[in-house]
This record gives structure tokens, C-alpha cells and sequence, in this order.
């Protein structure tokens, strides 16, 4: 079973090739899920904020059975909603000042969007271990607290296709003290962003025309 010996601080190094942003490379999620043993996720309560009509963070790793708050500290409506992948929920329009929170009980990519705008958008990694961290701008990332033994290593990026991001899945044996991860190399061109519809599924209308967007 995992746990049988001393946890591990166990640390690694991400590289994006073919991008455009090669000074940045926040923004990798990485996780280990055991292979000896399931070891219970421990709940959390984390906060994406809306503010300035962006969500912050906009990458955010979370356990299974954690909820995640998300105030809206604009001086306008918001609308936080997902339907598709992940865990389908539309949190409706609340006012300045206001805040409303989703428990995510299933593990998966949770894409999340504004209903009045746009360009706001989000991604939620629920995992099932306890054992996940997202990479900061120089790609490194660093998970502590890991028993030894022996695990999945799995990889979610934005700007990267699910086809690459399966075949950087791999086994790895956590038994150091402090265990270095085998360098990630992710390659991200070739993904196209799509548009995304409104909550109804049809196209967003002109900010312009919302009685809920300032100017």
C-alpha cells in the first residue's frame, strides 16, 4: 500500500515546445494518482475570483469533493457556467459583491465560462489523490508530502491536445526523499482554441447590447 515508508517532496520541470510564449510556462497541471492503493482525497475550499472581467486563477487544480467559490468583485453582473466536460452547473446572474459556490464531486476538466462575457474563461482540474500542483512561469512545479511508492503520472495543459497530453502518461516510483521528476516536454502547436456558445448554446450577443455589462 502507498504510505508504507517516509513522503517524498517530489519536484519537476516543465517545457513547452513550439510556443509562442516560451518565457512562460505556468499553467501545467501535474498529478499522481497511486497505483498500490486509493488514498483518500482531503476536501478543500478554494476561491476563483471575478474581477475585471477575467477569472483568476485561471488554471485551477482541485481534489475531488472540494468546492470553489467564485465572488464577483466587479462593479457588474456575472454568470458562471459550465456545460460541457467536467461538471455541468450554471451558477446564474449575480450582482457586484455577491459570491456563489459549486462542490465538484467527480474527477475530470472542468471548462468554465461567463454567460453575458466572452472572453472570460477558466479550467478547473478535479483529480481524485491528494497529490497535484500547477506549474509556475519558469515550468517548474512541486508536489510535497508523497508517500513512497508507486504512481500514474498525469498532465493537463490548455494549449495542448488531449492525443499529446495521453502520451506524456507514465508510471513513475516515488522512493527519495526529494524525488526529481523526468523533465515534461509538451508539444502545443496544432491546438486551436474554439468559440464557445452561450449557456443556451447559441452565440453570445454584442457586449454592447447586455443590460448587464457597464460602460
Amino acid at each position: 500500500m502507498v504510505g508504507t515508508l517516509c513522503a517524498a517532496t517530489v519536484s519537476g520541470t516543465v517545457e513547452l515546445i513550439g510556443s509562442s510564449k516560451m518565457a512562460d510556462r505556468s499553467g501545467v497541471v501535474v498529478w499522481l494518482e497511486p497505483l498500490d492503493g486509493h488514498e483518500a482525497t482531503t476536501p478543500r475550499h478554494e476561491r476563483m475570483i471575478q474581477k475585471n472581467k477575467t477569472f483568476t486563477p485561471h488554471i485551477l487544480p482541485i481534489s475531488m469533493g472540494s468546492s470553489v467559490e467564485f465572488p464577483n468583485l466587479d462593479p457588474i453582473f456575472h454568470n458562471a457556467f459550465s456545460n460541457f466536460n467536467g461538471q455541468v452547473f450554471d451558477l446564474a446572474l449575480y450582482p457586484p459583491g455577491k459570491s456563489k459556490t459549486v462542490t465538484f464531486r467527480r474527477p475530470g476538466v472542468v471548462r468554465i465560462f461567463c454567460n453575458i462575457h466572452p472572453a472570460m474563461s477558466a479550467v478547473i482540474v478535479v483529480v481524485d489523490t491528494p497529490y497535484y500542483a500547477v506549474s509556475d512561469r519558469t515550468g517548474r512545479f512541486i508536489l510535497p508530502d508523497v508517500p513512497a511508492g508507486r504512481y500514474r503520472e498525469d498532465i493537463f495543459f490548455e494549449r495542448a491536445t488531449p492525443e499529446t497530453l495521453a502520451a506524456l502518461t507514465k508510471e513513475v516510483d516515488v522512493q527519495e526523499a526529494r524525488e526529481v521528476l523526468p523533465l515534461i516536454r509538451i508539444w502545443e502547436t496544432g491546438y486551436l482554441p474554439s468559440a464557445h456558445a452561450n449557456k443556451h448554446g447559441q452565440p453570445y450577443s454584442p457586449e454592447s447590447e447586455s443590460p448587464y455589462t457597464v460602460h
